[in-house]
């Protein structure tokens, strides 16, 4: 599709782990002719993201040890885990909506005379300027917690913990890049595309076992991710919603009972948590059924969320949600290096004692993330350039350096070295895509000025000044 000079190649203001989608159920092969909020999408994924920032809360096992301070994951080896992570496994029904949502915003796209590169840029200047900013001040945190005397190995695992949840990062830009082909393929051939990428899936795992081959199945980090993005287009469309309820409960009942089989028989592990890393096709199956009962709730979802009042915290929630995401691990342990130096009486993670702290502990991270959030929420308000003199293979490549970034970070942790490579790497991709202009802004009230001077200090300026500043679209 040719751009059209006259319409802005990307839309302004996109949350940054999904977006609007689409309420009605029309054939995603052509672009809708108008989309809506669905409600119970932006209720699950702000569902999903409370879950895993909970959870993370959870893992974060800090105490006094005989050799000094301790930092583990308090959740692992812990037997009954296995069996609840069934049901709190939610990385699955989050990739779901970000399908729903990704194609959604895609046709919006495709709607104003934007092309497959500006999909692309918009998705990579969403999720890489928050997180150059979380890399940038983590690698100079630790620089800093070295200079103090810190012990190098507790410094090594503040890397190492902080840098763990960023493979979401790496794996949900990859996917995003690849949401203008993949729906071109959903609306030619949806079941062909579905069932190759499932076969894919198979064929991985199969040949990981087979061939006692661990490394094989990272292939997964592609093809399973792909599937259960590629549910959320099939979720969009409405063809999910046309099954009977019936079906729909029969095929995740199914689902399901072939997941006990695989692990009864010793394909996948019976955590769900162990099946992420590599991910395997347990959690394919476990998408399937999420879908089912997703779609069957959803008129429930909806109905609640008219009357409820929450909606207002959820729309919080899903307008900050890439730097809850980004900073959640980062405040976690932040908190517990300082209780280390306060040098607090500290429960054994996991005794009966530490439980009965958990619900305080909770209180604490939620109360030191909303001030980092409230503050570094408007680093998600960064708009994508509109100019249409970027070629698609450019835009690429910067999605493709932006992965880079984050596999730096994933090998070893974030450590100062391995911070200055993927910051490097993040800005190559960023380079050229950012609208740093002097944008025409408006105050609540509906009065029009021009913040903070020019070029990039101006926008910085801007960027961080308190009083809440909202950018005007871009005229049609």
């Amino acid at each position: 599709m040719k751009s059209n000079a006259t319409a802005p190649a990307v839309l302004p203001a996109e949350t940054a782990l999904g977006t609007v989608g689409f309420s009605n159920n029309r054939d995603p092969r052509g672009p809708a002719d108008k989309s809506a909020r669905d409600v119970s999408v932006d209720v699950i994924r702000s569902f999903c993201l409370l879950v895993v920032v909970a959870l993370h809360a959870l893992m974060v096992g800090v105490s006094i040890g005989p050799q000094g301070p301790v930092f583990e994951n308090a959740l692992d080896g812990n037997p009954w885990f296995a069996s609840l992570s069934w049901a709190v496994q939610v990385m699955p029904l989050f990739f779901i909506a970000g399908g729903f949502s990704s194609i959604s915003q895609w046709r919006r796209i495709q709607l104003r005379g934007g092309t497959a590169g500006d999909y692309i840029r918009l998705r990579v200047v969403r999720l890489l300027v928050p997180a150059v900013v979380l890399v940038a001040s983590v690698g100079v945190g630790l620089v800093v917690l070295t200079l103090a005397g810190v012990p190098s190995g507790i410094v090594e695992t503040a890397g190492y913990r902080i840098s763990q949840p960023l493979w979401f990062l790496a794996v949900y830009l990859g996917c995003s890049a690849l949401v203008p082909l993949l729906a071109l393929a959903h609306g030619k051939a949806r079941l062909s595309t579905l069932l190759g990428l499932g076969l894919a899936i198979a064929a991985v795992d199969a040949g990981r076992l087979s061939l006692e081959l661990p490394a094989l199945g990272y292939a997964n980090l592609a093809f399973v991710w792909l599937f259960i993005q590629q549910l959320g287009f099939w979720l969009a469309d409405g063809s999910v919603g046309r099954l009977s309820a019936a079906v729909r409960k029969w095929t995740s009942g199914l689902a399901l009972m072939l997941m006990m089989y695989l692990f009864a028989s010793g394909w996948y592990s019976g955590d769900m948590f162990s099946n992420l890393n590599p991910p395997t096709g347990a959690l394919a199956l476990l998408a399937v059924a999420q879908l089912m009962l997703l779609s069957l709730a959803q008129r429930r979802i909806r109905v609640w969320a008219e009357k409820s009042s929450a909606m207002s915290f959820v729309a919080l929630v899903g307008s900050k949600a890439m730097t809850i995401y980004l900073w959640h691990m980062p405040v976690m342990v932040s908190i517990a290096g300082l209780l280390l130096v306060i040098q607090m009486h500290l429960p054994a993670p996991g005794s009966a004692e530490w439980w009965l702290s958990r619900p305080l502990w909770l209180v604490a991270v939620a109360c030191a993330l909303l001030p980092v959030v409230r503050w570094l929420g408007r680093l998600e308000r960064v708009n994508a350039s509109s100019r249409a003199s970027f070629t698609h293979p450019r835009t690429v490549l910067s999605a493709v350096s932006g992965v880079e970034g984050v596999v730096v970070l994933l090998v070893d942790g974030i450590t100062p070295s391995t911070a200055i490579i993927s910051v490097v790497l993040f800005l190559c991709a960023l380079w050229g895509h950012l609208d740093l202009q002097r944008p025409q802004m408006t105050r609540p009230g509906g009065t029009n000025t021009e913040q903070g001077g020019r070029g990039v200090a101006g926008w910085f300026k801007k960027l961080f000044q308190s009083a809440p500043i909202h950018p005007v679209p871009p005229s049609e």
